[in-house]
């Protein structure tokens, strides 16, 4: 069994799904894959198995924070000491990969965040989705003390200690910028890694305007809860 593990939760990509594997065991061949299908009504799961993927089937939906958290548990479960979040769309490059599995090895963070900020790239947002972008990232920082410019990057690799946190607690709604809040809140270290992405390869993206407003109040109020948390007791999450 190799160390690391890729984390691919899929809804509905059957169109993308074997393409980003395939492209991922030519850019790292030292990691296995599991796509975590959540409740996926065409053949994501299929396609998924056919292009070398191990292959788990939830029945229901579970959303994204169950699905990755399911490929987490996973993760826990096999011993794998790293995990690597990438979408089934096609926006993540595999060709990163390697990059961001080499500094996850370096062992002076516990979660190494593919970036789209910390250096000029190719990739191009919308104003609207912009402006959603710094303000989440100010009240990032306001929370955790430091900077993180792209806090919505679903692209990280984690290490074991990581994978034993998120297996135990993990947000189920929107959770790539709580997860940050999380991490701060147990003394565990984020780095950011420059990473090239691109555009949503195929089907559509379920983030609707309405989502959007939601999404920033849910998120905005979710780190303020964290924040009142404040640290956790000693034992609470096993780490």
């Amino acid at each position: 069994m190799r160390d690391a593990l890729v984390i691919i939760p899929a809804l509905n990509e059957e169109k993308t799904v074997g393409g980003v594997i395939r492209s991922i065991l030519d850019a790292a061949q030292e990691v296995d894959i599991v796509v975590v299908s959540d409740g996926s009504t065409d053949r994501t799961a299929e396609v998924a198995a056919a292009a070398g993927a191990y292959v788990i089937s939830l029945t229901v939906n579970l959303g994204i924070g169950g699905a990755v958290q399911t490929g987490y548990r996973y993760a826990k479960q096999k011993g794998y000491l790293y995990a690597v979040q990438i979408d089934a769309d096609g926006q993540h490059d595999p060709a990163d990969l390697p990059r961001l599995l080499a500094e996850a090895r370096m062992g002076d963070a516990d979660m190494i965040l593919g970036s789209r900020y910390v250096q000029k790239t190719a990739y191009r947002s919308s104003a609207s989705r912009r402006m959603g972008m710094v303000l989440l990232a100010a009240f990032v920082h306001m929370a955790v003390g430091y900077a993180i410019k792209d806090t919505t990057s679903g692209y990280r690799v984690v290490n074991r200690r990581t994978i034993e946190l998120f297996s135990s607690q993990y947000p189920m709604d929107y959770p790539e910028v709580e997860v940050l809040v999380l991490l701060h809140r147990y003394k565990m270290r984020v780095r950011e890694v420059a990473v090239e992405m691109k555009e949503r390869q195929a089907g559509v993206s379920s983030i609707t305007m309405i989502k959007s407003m939601y999404y920033m109040f849910k998120v905005s109020l979710a780190i303020l809860l964290e924040v009142l948390r404040g640290r956790p007791l000693k034992g609470e999450g096993r780490l």
